[in-house]
């Protein structure tokens, strides 16, 4: 069996994104050796990252393990599956069962590679689904200890409050308890850009949707005139539809979610968070890149990736914990 640290573990990548979450386990330590994602602007963004790993466009489930690893050793594997359909952002529609299969994807490529650690991550509301006891079982037939932990982002220095469900595996033992950081919580203010190269508009306009007017109204009264604050779409908000700025920011998802709206002596004026905010918000450091795809494209990134700070923290006590 071969032995890892924290200096010489290597690893695999499952649905992969943009390698937020690849950031976090190479700063604790990791190198990544294979990647494996099916939509081609995520490996771009892993490739330009990680430009030693062998990054692989295409499903999951249609990639052989050993192949894609060749002879190189595995000493942890990371997968964080498609989680819309486990998610109640998906809304009234209907859950995609082939979808949530493409979490079993783990327990092949934990059988071929047999990796000493395991870390898979995904929304918290997973454990409902009928195939997760499944999943869990599955590893621990394969020889593996098994730790599930709900942890919130903000715990950890990230300036964003994400839930996530966080399955950490050992071979031959059960892995130490998820210790949560006691850490400053940081704000949605510190993600802001202060350069103020960003496209401002009047909020008050013939164009804005009555909706976005009363989550701002009802901020306005709430933290008066002179405050910035941030309007809130989508998701299953119950702040009314705006958050301060003095608090982290709500979930980042998929989709444009966050409007800045702050007051200038000409009225307030609006715009939207940008990327390099967002990926602020994902705890990125500034050198991670995004030299590929649409701003449309570059936030899909964001809300599909794993915070690093978390993954870093995870990763480096599993790696490293004794019992």
């Amino acid at each position: 069996m071969h032995k890892a640290n924290k200096n010489t573990f290597q690893f695999a990548d499952l649905f992969c994104g943009g390698g937020c979450g690849a950031r976090g386990a190479v700063s604790a330590g990791g190198t990544p050796i294979v990647a494996v994602d099916a939509w081609n602007v995520a490996t771009e963004t892993y490739r330009a990252n990680f430009k030693k790993a062998k990054v692989i466009n295409a499903l999951v489930e249609k990639v052989s393990p050993r192949q894609a690893v060749g002879r190189r050793r595995i000493d942890l594997l990371l997968s964080s599956p498609e989680c819309t359909n486990h998610s109640h952002a998906r809304g009234n529609r209907e859950p995609v069962e082939s979808s949530r299969e493409t979490a079993l994807s783990t327990l092949v490529w934990t059988k071929e590679l047999t990796p000493k650690w395991i870390v898979m991550e995904n929304v918290p509301n997973i454990r409902a689904w009928a195939r997760y006891e499944e999943l869990v079982d599955g590893l621990r037939r394969l020889g593996y200890g098994i730790r599930e932990t709900v942890v919130c982002a903000s715990r950890f220095g990230v300036p964003q409050r994400r839930r996530r469900l966080f399955l950490t595996a050992m071979r031959g033992d059960v892995p130490s308890a998820v210790v949560i950081p006691n850490q400053r919580i940081s704000s949605a203010a510190e993600i802001l850009d202060p350069t103020g190269i960003w496209n401002e508009s009047p909020l008050y306009s013939d164009k804005r949707a009555v909706r976005t007017l009363k989550y701002a109204e009802a901020a306005i009264g709430a933290l008066g005139t002179a405050e910035s604050f941030l309007v809130v779409y989508y998701g299953s908000d119950k702040g009314g539809g705006w958050q301060s700025l003095d608090e982290p920011l709500r979930t980042v998802t998929t989709l444009d979610r966050f409007a800045l709206i702050r007051p200038t002596v000409r009225g307030p004026v609006m715009r939207m968070l940008q990327p390099p905010e967002l990926a602020r918000a994902m705890g990125l450091p500034k050198f991670h890149r995004f030299p590929t795809g649409s701003r449309r494209d570059r936030i899909k990134l964001c809300g599909n990736g794993i915070c690093a700070p978390v993954m870093r923290s995870v990763v480096s006590q599993l790696v490293n914990g004794t019992r």
